[in-house]
């Protein structure tokens, strides 16, 4: 049983560019995370990034936390809305789909969830892109893990941290 969380982040620390975090993905983080994301009982997501990124079509269950009902639920079967905190979230999406979850929110779901000790794994990837906007301090989220490896592949350097 357990939560991984993955973000990828441009060089200076931005999770997004243009609004998506797909412009600071490389080719070689892409294909870890689809294949990655096959791996979990579902999905969980803010409104945020289900406004803005692509997840129209999900190998798996996706579960969105938001306030509002996401037009998202119109366009993909799989999708579920919850309004409740993203603690919260993980117990119901686990009840529901089963114990491996996947966290592919944006930076607000996913500081409030290793503040409360909620990830066990973080997939952290840091591509050579930058200028881009909502940056975040990659350093805070090593912190919060005791093992961290790292592998550098092509253009990209790759955090698992547990």
């Amino acid at each position: 049983m357990s939560v991984v969380a993955t973000l990828v982040l441009g060089q200076d620390g931005s999770t997004t560019k243009g609004g998506t975090s797909q412009a600071l993905s490389s080719a070689v983080d892409r294909d870890r995370f689809l294949a990655r994301r096959r791996t979990f009982d579902c999905l969980i997501i803010g409104g945020k990034t289900a406004r803005n990124e692509r997840y129209s079509r999900t190998p798996v269950p996706v579960v969105i936390i938001s306030h509002t009902e996401p037009d998202l639920l119109k366009v993909n079967d799989q999708a579920h809305w919850l309004n409740c905190s993203p603690v919260e979230a993980i117990e119901i999406a686990r009840l529901k789909f089963g114990p491996e979850i996947g966290i592919e929110a944006g930076w607000s779901i996913l500081s409030e969830l290793l503040e409360a000790g909620a990830i066990d794994e973080f997939e952290l990837s840091i591509t050579t892109i930058s200028s881009g906007e909502d940056r975040v301090d990659y350093d805070f989220i090593l912190s919060h893990f005791t093992e961290v490896k790292i592998e550098v592949l092509d253009d990209t350097t790759f955090y698992s941290c547990r």
